[in-house]
């Protein structure tokens, strides 16, 4: 016997139809390549998504074909993400900060059909143009007079001369099955091609639902309007999400465009009244930098979410110290977003100050449809105990169940390989000490390079900190630290290795300190720790 409930499914295009009708008033501002602000609502964006998805039929495409885009946040970025998937087609956002090869690659691999860029990213695509095999046209997403004299070997569209050619009048989105493809992001491939992850409209709804609970809304308000800010480009786990909660919820959207500088996010932060925004650490420690040598505080941030890297307890602290900002972090990846719950478990109300900065310290717990567990280096559950160490594997309905025409991803029991190390204690808290490729394994024994880089970063001479491993005779790896500066300053290696030495091990200590003027980033904001361990691979330390 089955249940007498309607069968609808569960579509993207649902969620802005949502926003339109019910909290069409909201705002969505864009900061335009150019520099200046663009402002609408969900109710004046709709019909423009619904003309570019009548566009896109026009130009070809068929349910199932990839429509890429190379391109920064803005608002007619976020159109994309309804008016492409909303008709069948797939959504691929491209990552502009991979190198030309790996974006070569993924767009080819991708077999995107269409290619939607800016004025920012028209010199990469001019330059790899040539080499796109499966690319028929290109979109410059701006209106005709500002468009550039542009050397592209495809038709170039205008992106508003689409629009202004069709009506959508009486246009209804269509239905089909809630398994069909909606987006493709491909990881930062930080080792080896970049891997495509294919997310369903059924996983974009279910984890934007997720995301959109209070769990995901640390402090809200009843009948208060959130400002959400996703600092994290559109085209990184971090910002992917945002152009769905925030209609969902009747948020306010501000999108920053391409200037990430300290100054231009602030002035969007304070000037649009921002509540909740989500980054990953770097951009963080760049801003609060910026911040502490220009005097500035935030007046309406409340908290800002992050996912993946673990941020650096100094940093967590002083956010909220000086600035009144909880940074709440969940765990997740380009294949698995929002797996965890930020917010802390019910009945944490009785803890003291430092518990709860411990307990922000940790990934969140598993929110209710996803599993994670920790397994041993043959693949058997270890316990949640909060002691044992482990590889973590997720599964559940928004997860990765593999890779775009690759047959990998996932271990012999059907789990996701995350390629993170954990620890998760007896009530679901994830604690990520390390990647399992930057474990530093000296004598037999783990040494989390995170907990090392929390440590140096805990100094206020130090911007950046990163540890990797570095060969050693008789322990066969040892941690090198590697540091960036604040401006200004003349630190010595002795004097942050004698402040980190009351917080380790003495056994976990640096054998060494090296200074550089900056550290080498993916496409996603994180240190390229390959690329250190190339650059440091014949660096040796004393036996």
């Amino acid at each position: 016997m089955q249940g007498l409930m309607m069968d609808m499914p569960l579509l993207i295009s649902g969620l802005i139809k949502y926003a339109a009708n019910h909290h069409g008033e909201a705002e969505v501002v864009a900061r335009e390549i150019e520099g200046d602000l663009h402002r609408y609502t969900y109710a004046d964006a709709h019909p423009r998504m619904q003309r570019m998805a009548l566009a896109l039929k026009r130009l070809g495409m068929q349910q199932g074909d990839r429509v890429g885009t190379l391109a920064f946040n803005t608002h007619r970025h976020f159109e994309m993400f309804y008016a492409a998937p909303g008709m069948g087609y797939v959504l691929h956002t491209v990552n502009p900060r991979l190198f030309p090869d790996q974006l070569v690659y993924i767009i080819n691999h991708a077999e995107d059909r269409l290619l939607f860029i800016d004025r920012a990213t028209l010199p990469l695509v001019e330059a790899i143009a040539p080499r796109l095999e499966t690319v028929e046209a290109f979109v410059f997403m701006s209106s005709r007079e500002r468009m550039p004299e542009v050397k592209l070997p495809k038709h170039v569209h205008c992106y508003e001369e689409l629009l202004a050619a069709e009506d959508a009048t009486g246009f209804e989105w269509p239905s089909f099955d809630e398994k069909t493809a909606s987006t493709i992001c491909y990881t930062s491939g930080t080792t080896g091609n970049p891997k495509g992850v294919v997310y369903s409209h059924r996983a974009a709804i279910l984890q934007t639902m997720i995301c959109s609970s209070f769990e995901f809304l640390p402090g809200h308000k009843e009948g208060v309007r959130e400002v959400m800010f996703p600092m994290a480009p559109l085209f990184h786990g971090n910002g992917w999400n945002m152009p769905f909660t925030a209609p969902y919820t009747g948020s306010k959207l501000v999108l920053p465009g391409r200037n990430y500088e300290p100054e231009k996010l602030y002035e969007l932060i304070e000037g649009e009244g921002v509540t909740l925004s989500a980054g990953v650490p770097s951009f963080w420690l760049i801003l609060l930098d910026w911040l502490a040598r220009t005097g500035k505080k935030f007046s309406t941030l409340r908290a800002t979410l992050s996912s993946g890297s673990a941020p650096p307890r100094a940093m967590v602290d002083k956010l909220k110290r000086e600035y009144g900002v909880d940074y709440i972090q969940a765990w997740g990846m380009t294949e698995a977003l929002g797996c965890t719950m930020p917010s802390m478990r019910p009945g944490s109300d009785q803890l003291s100050d430092q518990e709860k900065l411990d307990r922000r310290m940790v990934s969140g717990r598993a929110c209710f449809g996803t599993e994670l567990r920790i397994v041993d280096d043959e693949g058997k559950p270890l316990p949640h105990d909060g002691v044992a160490i482990g590889h973590l594997r997720a599964r559940g309905p928004w997860v990765a169940g593999g890779y775009m025409k690759l047959n990998e991803g996932l271990d012999a029991d059907g789990w996701l390989i995350t390629g993170d190390m954990a620890l998760i204690d007896g009530q679901g808290h994830v604690s990520l000490t390390d990647r399992s490729k930057d474990v530093i394994k000296s004598g037999g024994e783990w040494i989390s390079s995170i907990q090392l880089e929390d440590a140096a970063l805990s100094h206020p001479d130090v911007l950046q900190a990163a540890v990797i491993a570095v060969s050693h005779d008789k322990w066969q790896e040892r941690p090198l630290l590697l540091v960036v500066r604040r401006q200004g300053s003349t630190v010595e290696g002795q004097a942050i290795l004698d402040h980190m030495r009351p917080k380790l091990a003495s056994w976990w200590m640096p054998d060494a300190v090296e200074f550089l003027d900056e550290f080498p980033m993916t496409g996603t904001g994180k240190v390229q720790k390959m690329a250190l361990r190339s650059r440091f691979k014949d660096y040796r330390v004393d036996a």
